[in-house]
C-alpha cells in the first residue's frame, strides 16, 4: 500500500464555476479521511476522480509513485485496486449474498478454494456468515450495507471509497454501522476516503477530516484539531453546531473570549467600530437570571436536553442547550462562558 496524493486537482463541467478547484491533499497509507461539506461542494466529484470515474480537468492523482489520473488520461477503475461503496449499495438482486461478495473475485479470475476462502473471510469480517445464501431483498438496510463492505474487503483493496454510505439508514442503524466501519478500517488496513455532509459522522469515524466549500478545500486536520482550531466562519459553523457572533474588536490578540469580553463586545458592536467573528458553541452557553438577553425562536427536545435556537437583541443567532423545558417566544438571559475568535 502507499500514500494517496491529490495534487492541485480540478474538475470543470462547464458551469458557472468549477466543481473542484486547486484541491491538494496527501492521505497517508492506512488513513481514514472524511470529505465533509454541504451538498454541491464537490466532495463526491473528488471521490469519483479518485475512483477513475471522472477525468480531472487539471492536476494529478498518485497512489505512491504510480500516476492514476491527470489531465491527459487515467488508469481505468478496474486497474486501480480500489473499491467503492455507493449510497445505493449497488448489489445484484438476482445473486445471493455470497455471490455478490465474490463477484469482484470472479471478474479477476479467482476460482475454487481461494475463492471460497476469501468470500467466507469477508462475510465473517462483517458478521454475515449465516446470511450467505440469502438475496439482498431479504436483508435489512444495515445488512445490505455490510454486504457492500464485504464485497470491498474481499479484493484486499489499497483504497476504499465510500459515498455517503449511511444516508439511507435510520439513526439507530447509523450508529451501529459507524462501529462496523471502524472495525472494517482496522481489519482491512486500507486507506479510506469517506464522503459525508454530517459533521458528527465525520468526527466520529475519521482520523482526518477535510472540510470543503464550493469546490475548494478550506481546512484539513484531525477531528480534535478542527474542533479546537477552526479556520474561518465556514469551518467554525460546520463543526460543533457553532454560532458565529460579530463583536467589537477589543484589540486583545487572545483567541479565547470570556463572558465579560463577549458582553462588552456585543454592547458596542453596532457603534461602527471594527468587529471580529467569534465562534460560540451550544455547550458554552449558560441560561440564568443575568447576562445577555435572548429570545427563544425554537426548542427541540433531544431526550436529556433541549436544543434551543436563540436570537439576541441585535438580531444575531445562537444555539444553546437547556435541561429545563422552554418554548418558542420565551425570553432568557444567557452567559457565554467561552467563545473562540476566528
Amino acid at each position: 500500500m502507499a500514500k494517496l496524493i491529490l495534487n492541485h486537482l480540478a474538475k470543470d463541467f462547464g458551469g458557472v464555476r468549477p466543481a473542484v478547484s486547486d484541491f491538494s491533499i496527501d492521505i497517508r497509507d492506512g488513513g481514514f479521511l472524511a470529505l465533509l461539506g454541504p451538498s454541491g461542494c464537490g466532495k463526491t466529484t473528488v471521490l469519483r476522480m479518485i475512483a477513475g470515474f471522472e477525468v480531472p480537468s487539471d492536476g494529478a492523482i498518485y497512489l505512491g509513485e504510480r500516476l492514476m489520473s491527470d489531465g491527459g488520461g487515467i488508469v481505468p477503475p478496474e486497474r486501480r485496486n480500489m473499491a467503492m461503496v455507493f449510497q445505493s449499495y449497488a448489489l445484484w438482486p438476482h445473486m445471493s449474498v455470497a455471490e455478490n461478495v465474490g463477484y469482484p473475485l470472479k471478474v479477476r479470475g479467482v476460482t475454487g478454494e481461494p475463492y471460497r476462502r476469501k468470500v467466507a473471510d469477508a462475510l465473517s469480517a462483517v458478521r454475515l456468515e449465516p446470511f450467505a445464501g440469502r438475496r439482498p431483498a431479504d436483508l435489512s438496510g444495515g445488512q445490505r450495507q455490510r454486504v457492500a463492505l464485504a464485497r470491498c474487503l474481499v479484493t484486499e483493496p489499497d483504497v476504499v471509497l465510500l459515498d455517503e454510505p449511511l444516508a439511507n439508514l435510520d439513526r439507530h442503524l447509523r450508529q451501529e454501522m459507524e462501529e462496523t466501519f471502524r472495525e472494517f478500517h482496522q481489519r482491512s488496513g486500507a486507506t479510506m476516503v469517506y464522503v459525508t455532509h454530517d459533521q458528527a459522522e465525520a468526527m466520529a469515524l475519521a482520523t482526518d477530516v477535510a472540510v470543503m466549500s464550493e469546490g475548494r478545500l478550506l481546512q484539513v486536520g484531525a477531528p480534535a484539531e478542527l474542533y479546537a482550531r477552526p479556520e474561518g466562519k465556514l469551518v467554525g459553523g460546520l463543526i460543533g453546531q457553532g454560532g458565529i457572533l460579530s463583536v467589537r474588536d477589543d484589540g486583545i490578540a487572545e483567541r479565547v473570549y470570556n463572558h465579560s469580553r463577549m458582553a462588552t463586545g456585543l454592547d458596542q458592536a453596532q457603534s461602527g467600530e471594527r468587529t471580529v467573528d467569534v465562534l460560540v458553541r451550544p455547550q458554552d452557553i449558560e441560561i440564568g437570571s443575568d447576562g445577555v438577553a435572548a429570545r427563544v425562536e425554537s426548542a427541540t427536545f433531544e431526550g436529556e436536553r433541549h436544543l434551543l435556537r436563540l436570537t439576541l437583541d441585535d438580531g444575531q443567532s445562537l444555539r444553546a442547550f437547556s435541561r429545563i423545558a422552554v418554548k418558542s417566544g420565551d425570553h432568557l438571559n444567557i452567559r457565554i462562558r467561552e467563545g473562540w475568535r476566528l
